[in-house]
C-alpha cells in the first residue's frame, strides 16, 4: 500500500520548522571551520607562547579543529584588540592582557574598542608579578627605607619599561600610596633598562619576575618587595608591599581570554568550561610558570567583575597623575 501523500498544511507546518531546526544545528556544530586567536603582541613573547600553549594542547583538541594563532601587535596593544572588537566573528578570539583596561585612558584619541562593552571575558589564564628591586650594592634594606630615602632625595630614580606601562604606572602607584615622588626613568622595554639598574645608575624599578629572576639567583639585584596579593613561591622570603606596610600596591598583570560579541552564549560557555577545566590541570598550570606567569586562580565569574574594577582603578590613577602618551 503506498503511504499517503502530507497534506499542504503538514508540508507547510514542515517547512516553517526547518529554519529552527537549521539554527540549532548550527549551534550544535559550532565551530565548523578553524578558530583564530589574535595576540596583540609580538610573536615570541610570553603572550603569544601561552596563547599558542592553549591552542594546541587545550583549546584544538577538544574543539576539533585547527586552532590558529595570529599575533597583530602594535600601539601597545590596541591594534590587535581593536581588529578583535570589530571582527563580529563566532571563530574569533582574543589573547588579552591588563593593558586592554589602561591604554584608552592615555590616548587622546579613541583606540577602537570598548572593553567593557566588546568582549565577553572566557577565562584569566596567568599573572605577570611585578617586584620592586633595587641593585645589589644598594645600601637600602627594605621598603620603609626605601620611602624615607625617597623623601629625604626628591631625585630618586625609578627605571621602568616603558611610558605608561605597567612598570611605570607600579610605580606611580607606590608613590601615591607612599607619599613619595620618584622620578620615572623611561626605557623601551626590561632588557634595555637592566645594564643600567645592574650599574646603580639608575636606583630602583619595579619590574616583572621572569626579568629579574636570574638576576636576583646571581646575586646581582636585590628584591624588596612583591607588587601583588602574596608572595611568590620561587622566592618565600620576599614580603609584599602590603606586608611592608603599603596595602593599596596590588598589582596583576593578568593575561586572559575573551571572546568579542560576535561569539555566541553557548560557544562561549563552552569555551569557558574547557578552559577552567584546563585551568585546573596540574601539566598546564606547570606549562604557565615555564612562560614566567603564574597560573591564575579566580573563578571566571570573579575574573569577569574585576575587568571593570581595573578600568576604573588605571583610569582615576592616570587621570590623578596626569599621564598621557603623544
Amino acid at each position: 500500500m503506498n503511504a499517503p501523500h502530507p497534506s499542504r498544511r503538514a508540508l507547510l507546518a514542515a517547512g516553517l520548522t526547518l529554519p529552527w531546526i537549521g539554527t540549532a544545528a548550527r549551534a550544535a556544530e559550532w565551530p565548523d571551520r578553524p578558530v583564530r586567536i589574535i595576540v596583540p603582541f609580538a610573536p615570541g613573547g610570553p603572550a603569544d607562547g601561552l596563547a599558542r600553549m592553549l591552542a594546541e594542547q587545550v583549546l584544538a583538541p577538544k574543539l576539533g579543529q585547527n586552532v590558529i594563532v595570529e599575533n597583530r601587535a602594535g600601539a601597545g596593544g590596541v591594534i590587535g584588540t581593536a581588529a578583535a572588537a570589530q571582527a563580529n566573528d563566532a571563530h574569533t578570539l582574543l589573547f588579552g592582557s591588563i593593558s586592554m583596561t589602561i591604554v584608552p585612558h592615555l590616548q587622546a584619541q579613541p583606540v577602537g574598542y570598548d572593553v567593557l562593552r566588546d568582549f565577553t571575558a572566557l577565562a584569566q589564564i596567568a599573572s605577570t608579578p611585578f617586584l620592586l628591586v633595587v641593585p645589589a650594592r644598594s645600601a637600602i634594606p627594605d621598603v620603609r627605607a626605601l620611602v624615607a630615602a625617597a623623601k629625604a632625595n626628591k631625585g630618586m630614580s625609578a627605571a621602568n619599561s616603558g611610558y605608561g606601562t605597567l612598570s611605570h604606572l607600579t610605580a606611580e602607584l607606590f608613590n601615591r600610596q607612599a607619599g613619595i615622588d620618584l622620578l620615572p626613568v623611561v626605557y623601551r622595554g626590561e632588557g634595555v633598562l637592566m645594564p643600567d639598574l645592574l650599574s646603580g645608575s639608575v636606583e630602583l624599578g619595579f619590574l616583572t619576575l621572569s626579568s629579574v629572576l636570574p638576576h636576583l639567583r646571581a646575586g646581582t639585584l636585590r628584591a624588596l618587595a612583591v607588587a601583588g596579593p602574596t608572595r611568590l613561591p620561587e622566592l618565600p622570603e620576599v614580603p609584599t608591599l602590603a606586608e611592608a606596610g603599603y596595602p593599596g600596591v596590588e598589582v596583576d598583570g593578568w593575561q586572559a581570554m575573551f571572546a568579542p560579541r560576535g561569539v555566541p552564549a553557548e560557544a562561549a560557555g563552552r569555551l569557558s568550561g574547557i578552559l577552567a577545566a584546563a585551568m585546573a590541570d596540574p601539566a598546564i598550570r606547570q606549562r604557565i610558570t615555564t612562560f614566567g606567569a603564574v597560573p591564575a586562580t579566580r573563578s571566571n565569574a570573579d575574573f569577569t567583575a574585576m575587568v571593570p574594577e581595573e578600568f576604573r582603578r588605571w583610569g582615576a590613577l592616570i587621570k590623578e597623575r596626569n599621564i598621557k602618551t603623544e
